[in-house]
């Protein structure tokens, strides 16, 4: 199976940055549509940020935009999320997912791959 890895999570104080990073495996997945969603203990997971198999076009959640940027490096079967701007709010289990059939993963029902989360918490 595909399989994606997070890192970069941790510990940030509010108004900080942080940069995760999602490692995918084999070729073909280097294309596929990927994107980045989170979770709090008790609530559903929700949608962060999606980019297209390319690059050429990305989409955030209303509660991200201006602060997150997604993008990816398909030679290195990469996909980043660059976290600034953070606020407690922010604080959650955050995955990686990816769409084997070309499908922008614009919610969970699309995504086909998880990774195994990299937990981020925003605190004073």
């Amino acid at each position: 199976q595909v399989q994606l890895v997070e890192s970069g999570g941790g510990s940030v104080m509010p108004g900080g940055s942080l940069r995760l990073s999602c490692a995918g495996s084999g070729h073909t997945s280097s294309t596929y549509p990927k994107g980045w969603f989170r979770q709090v203990p008790g609530k559903e997971r929700e949608f962060v940020a999606l980019i297209n198999w390319n690059g050429a076009n990305t989409a955030y959640a209303d509660s991200v935009k201006g602060r997150f940027t997604i993008s990816r490096d398909n030679a290195k079967n990469m996909v980043y999320l660059q976290m600034n701007s953070l606020k407690p709010e922010d604080t959650a289990v955050y995955y990686c997912a990816a769409n084997g059939q070309y499908r922008n993963v614009i919610n969970t029902a699309s995504v086909d791959y998880w990774g195994q989360g990299t937990q981020v918490t925003v605190s004073s």
